[in-house]
């Protein structure tokens, strides 16, 4: 089976999310300038979470886009990584409202995780089935991907510590992913 409906269905629940997230945010109470700052931690998780979501829906398209053959172990991989994917509202909801308060933090840094690693597994059940694509001459060495989980991890323990070190770590994963993944556009390029 072709890719195209995994696709629409994973871009509509990631439609959804950003939906989510910002159906959550609350209005700043008042019209001055001063009555965003109560609500600043909720706009600031709120454009990390987007920008996460964004780097994902993003890297996703790229990543299908050299797919050619999906089976019913790639669809439950993707599942499993859109049920992570769908977890970062509530988590961004409860970082945001809790001004980042420690454990609100480190849950946010653990969906983090666990959807980077659902994203792992789901290239790494595509790899199974198309191992001569272009796919797999993209990613052959994941550093970035490697430093994503170094990061998290570091973020989610250090969060013990300071929380505001947790969300720093947590910006600097999303600051590699910002750009699309560069490696699957090369490749693609070098095919063309």
């Amino acid at each position: 089976m072709t890719s195209g409906r995994l696709e629409a269905f994973s871009d509509g629940v990631l439609a959804v999310i950003i939906t989510i997230m910002v159906l959550k945010l609350n209005l700043p109470e008042g019209v001055s300038i001063n009555a965003l700052k109560p609500v600043l931690p909720e706009i600031l998780t709120y454009i990390l979470s987007f920008i996460y979501v964004g780097i994902y829906w993003n890297n996703h398209h790229h990543m299908f886009q050299v797919t050619k053959r999906v089976r019913g172990g790639v669809l439950w991989a993707n599942l499993h990584l859109l049920f992570w994917l769908s977890l970062i509202p509530f988590a961004t909801d409860w970082m945001g409202e809790n001004n980042f308060a420690q454990w609100p933090t480190v849950i946010y840094g653990i969906v983090l995780f666990m959807a980077a690693f659902a994203w792992r597994i789901l290239q790494r059940i595509i790899l199974k089935k198309n191992k001569d694509s272009l796919l797999a001459s993209a990613i052959k060495r994941p550093i970035k991907e490697w430093v994503t989980f170094f990061l998290y991890i570091a973020g989610i323990l250090l969060t013990f510590v300071q929380h505001w070190i947790g969300v720093g770590f947590y910006g600097a994963a999303a600051l590699i992913w910002l750009a699309p993944d560069r490696r699957i556009e090369r490749t693609v390029e070098e095919e063309s």
